[in-house]
Protein backbone atom coordinates (compact mmCIF):
# COMPACT_ATOMS: atom_id res chain seq x y z
CA UNK A 1 0.00 0.00 0.00
CA UNK A 2 1.12 3.51 -0.76
CA UNK A 3 -0.69 6.49 0.71
CA UNK A 4 0.13 10.01 -0.44
CA UNK A 5 -1.04 12.86 1.72
CA UNK A 6 -0.21 15.95 3.67
CA UNK A 7 0.20 16.51 7.36
CA UNK A 8 -2.03 18.89 9.23
CA UNK A 9 -0.20 20.91 11.87
CA UNK A 10 2.75 18.77 12.93
CA UNK A 11 4.62 20.10 15.95
CA UNK A 12 8.39 19.67 16.42
CA UNK A 13 7.93 16.32 18.18
CA UNK A 14 5.72 15.10 15.30
CA UNK A 15 8.30 16.19 12.71
CA UNK A 16 11.02 14.33 14.62
CA UNK A 17 8.85 11.18 14.83
CA UNK A 18 8.11 11.27 11.07
CA UNK A 19 11.82 11.70 10.30
CA UNK A 20 12.64 8.76 12.59
CA UNK A 21 10.09 6.56 10.75
CA UNK A 22 11.55 7.58 7.39
CA UNK A 23 12.55 5.22 4.63
CA UNK A 24 11.28 3.69 1.45
CA UNK A 25 10.73 0.15 2.73
CA UNK A 26 7.34 -1.56 2.80
CA UNK A 27 6.99 -2.81 6.38
CA UNK A 28 3.95 -3.67 8.48
CA UNK A 29 4.57 -0.61 10.69
CA UNK A 30 4.97 1.60 7.63
CA UNK A 31 7.58 4.18 6.71
CA UNK A 32 7.45 7.78 5.52
CA UNK A 33 9.16 9.73 2.81
CA UNK A 34 8.42 13.43 2.87
CA UNK A 35 9.25 16.83 1.44
CA UNK A 36 11.84 19.12 3.05
CA UNK A 37 9.22 20.92 5.17
CA UNK A 38 7.68 17.62 6.35
CA UNK A 39 4.25 18.75 5.14
CA UNK A 40 3.63 16.34 2.24
CA UNK A 41 4.33 12.63 2.64
CA UNK A 42 4.24 9.19 1.09
CA UNK A 43 3.48 6.40 3.55
CA UNK A 44 4.40 2.86 2.50
CA UNK A 45 3.27 -0.22 4.36
CA UNK A 46 2.86 -3.93 3.83
CA UNK A 47 -0.56 -5.32 4.68
CA UNK A 48 -0.74 -9.13 5.00
CA UNK A 49 -3.76 -10.38 3.06
CA UNK A 50 -5.84 -13.48 3.46
CA UNK A 51 -6.90 -15.54 0.45
CA UNK A 52 -10.26 -13.75 0.16
CA UNK A 53 -9.08 -10.23 1.07
CA UNK A 54 -9.42 -7.50 -1.52
CA UNK A 55 -8.34 -3.89 -1.93
CA UNK A 56 -10.84 -2.60 0.64
CA UNK A 57 -9.41 -4.78 3.40
CA UNK A 58 -5.87 -3.77 2.43
CA UNK A 59 -6.81 -0.07 2.49
CA UNK A 60 -8.32 -0.46 5.97
CA UNK A 61 -5.13 -2.17 7.17
CA UNK A 62 -2.97 0.60 5.71
CA UNK A 63 -5.14 3.29 7.29
CA UNK A 64 -4.80 1.54 10.67
CA UNK A 65 -0.98 1.49 10.27
CA UNK A 66 -0.96 5.19 9.36
CA UNK A 67 -3.31 6.05 12.25
CA UNK A 68 -1.01 4.18 14.66
CA UNK A 69 1.64 6.84 14.07
CA UNK A 70 -0.79 9.39 15.56
CA UNK A 71 -0.13 12.35 13.25
CA UNK A 72 -2.90 14.53 11.80
CA UNK A 73 -3.13 14.05 8.03
CA UNK A 74 -5.21 14.45 4.90
CA UNK A 75 -5.15 11.68 2.28
CA UNK A 76 -4.59 12.70 -1.32
CA UNK A 77 -4.28 9.26 -2.96
CA UNK A 78 -4.12 5.57 -2.07
CA UNK A 79 -2.53 2.90 -4.30
CA UNK A 80 -2.76 -0.84 -3.81
CA UNK A 81 -0.41 -3.42 -5.29
CA UNK A 82 -1.56 -6.98 -4.71
CA UNK A 83 1.62 -9.05 -4.71
CA UNK A 84 -0.45 -12.17 -5.37
CA UNK A 85 -1.20 -10.81 -8.84
CA UNK A 86 2.42 -10.12 -9.87
CA UNK A 87 3.96 -12.60 -12.27
CA UNK A 88 7.72 -12.90 -12.49
CA UNK A 89 9.20 -13.42 -15.92
CA UNK A 90 12.65 -14.90 -15.74
CA UNK A 91 15.17 -14.13 -18.47
CA UNK A 92 16.86 -16.96 -20.26
CA UNK A 93 14.26 -19.61 -19.55
CA UNK A 94 12.47 -21.29 -22.38
CA UNK A 95 8.71 -21.26 -22.33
Amino acid sequence: MTIRGKFGGLDDAGRAAVMAAGGAAYTEDGSFTHDASVSAFTFRCQVPAGPDDGEDEAALGAMAALDAHGHPYEILRIAVTDMRQIKIRRKGRGV
